[in-house]
């Protein structure tokens, strides 16, 4: 048996093994998150609510219990799983694409361009909807401005993009900086500082929904060009030479995990770290090809 087939082998046992602690673990998550918050629930009291709102809601005795879970900790919940994969699969995405497993989904400045955008919509005091809208629209922006600034210098096309993601992000980060010198120190400063640490306290059903098809969307096209991303992480001549069209496959791996970073950070604000170091951790439960 040659080599090929042993790893082989050795990645389907590690997998065998390890599938039902990856399922088993994210539902107790899920679950043991409707009984943490300031509003304390016993795990009886969760268990017969949860029971009771799917099989007979007039058994539910306290209403204000089925709020608090329902319509306060659940899209809260959902959200922190939504994001949480989105940014994930953004951040795999992007480590293929660059060849570097140092990148994570803000490489384009996404992130702080939202964030910008976010921040200029508190500034001018618009509603909560508006600031939701700037700071997606702010993340497509910086992405299309990275993506488009270096395209008529002759430099390879990787190298073009990282120093256009740097230099964009260098200069949303400072229109923030800006505007947080110019916001009111009492009312809107901490609103903005509060929005950039990143928080989903003031995430509902509304944005819920609002995110679930840019994000499904980006998820969608990832999947459809997944087979072609992984030959295109072998280097630019090589997947020429089996037919690949590179520059296709890029803009769509571009758009798809831009539409799933501005979707994540217009609703909760800056995440660090996810997008960089859970493609790492998923690639130890599967093969890599």
């Amino acid at each position: 048996m040659d080599s090929g087939c042993i790893m082989s082998e050795n990645w389907k046992e590690k997998w065998a093994a390890a599938w039902p602690v990856l399922l088993v673990l994210p539902i107790l998550a899920f679950v043991f998150s409707f009984g943490v918050g300031r509003f304390s629930i016993s795990p009886s009291e969760l268990l017969h609510t949860l029971f009771y709102h799917f099989a007979d809601p007039s058994q539910i005795v306290d209403s204000n219990m089925e709020t608090t879970l329902f319509n306060i900790r659940l899209p809260r919940i959902l959200a922190v799983l939504l994001v949480g994969g989105g940014l994930s699969i953004a951040g795999a995405a992007y480590q293929g694409m660059f060849k570097n497993p140092m990148v994570s989904p803000d490489i384009l400045g996404a992130s702080a361009g939202a964030g910008f955008g976010a921040c200029l919509a508190m500034l001018m005091e618009l509603p909560t909807v508006y600031v939701q809208m700037f700071s997606f629209c702010g993340g497509i922006l910086a992405v299309f401005i990275a993506a488009t600034a270096t395209r008529r210098f002759s430099m390879d096309p990787i190298l073009g993009l990282v120093l256009g993601g740097m230099m964009v992000s260098t200069l949303f980060q400072s229109g923030t900086s800006t505007i947080k010198i110019l916001a009111d120190a009492d009312n809107k400063l901490p609103q903005i500082t509060f929005w950039l640490m990143g928080s989903f306290n003031v995430m509902n059903k509304a944005k819920l929904f609002s995110i679930l098809i840019p994000i499904g969307a980006g998820f969608l096209i990832l999947f459809l060009v997944r087979w072609q991303l992984n030959v295109l992480s072998f280097g630019e001549d090589e997947a020429s030479s089996l037919g690949i069209k590179t520059k296709r496959i890029r803009s769509m791996v571009i758009i798809a995990s831009t539409l799933i970073t501005a979707s994540c950070v217009s609703v909760c604000g800056m995440v660090g770290w996810v997008g960089l170091v859970i493609p790492h951790a998923g690639r130890a439960f599967v093969e890599v090809r």
